[in-house]
């Protein structure tokens, strides 16, 4: 039987992305995103907030790293990981992240609604333009979501974080 693991969200970035590098030179972008949902209350919707960690790496991590700040409304898209972890007293732990593969920006990041039309990465390395509106600033050459990276291609311990 088949399986699927996709993941798009929709939110704001709650801080700056904290890029690190490996031992092995990729680089790796951590951050999170504010994502609303409503559910039933008692006016009918109530709002609550989820915070999900998202991982990008290699280019995409340096993108993030020099674009994205807090405030910013971005779709993210990629694919749901689980860490296992021990923490110092002994005790093993779970996390939750979505791994990037591929990010839009949709918003300046002023909360006013206004489009900025973004760039996505997209397959190939090649850059393709999002919608309307004017970003002031282009991304650089060689922006996309090919990062080549895979299960097998990094080992827990080389995660700096």
């Amino acid at each position: 039987m088949a399986s699927m693991n996709l993941v798009v969200l929709v939110g704001r970035v709650v801080g700056p992305p904290e890029l690190r590098y490996t031992p092995g030179g990729k680089g790796v972008a951590q951050f999170t995103i504010a994502v609303d949902r409503t559910r039933g209350g008692k006016n009918g919707q109530e709002k609550e907030t989820d915070f999900i960690p998202i991982v990008a790496w290699e280019r995409l991590a340096e993108i993030c790293n020099e674009y994205l700040t807090k405030g910013k409304l971005i779709s993210i898209q990629g694919s749901l990981r689980t860490r296992t972890y021990e923490t110092q007293d002994g005790q093993k732990r779970k996390a939750f992240e979505v791994v990037a593969s591929d990010m839009q920006m949709l918003s300046s990041g002023d909360r006013g609604g206004s489009s900025e039309g973004g760039y996505r990465a997209s397959g190939g390395g090649q850059q393709q333009r999002a919608g309307g509106g004017g970003g002031s600033s282009n991304p650089p050459s060689g922006w996309g979501s090919d990062s080549g990276f895979g299960a097998d291609d990094l080992s827990v311990d080389e995660i700096p974080f």
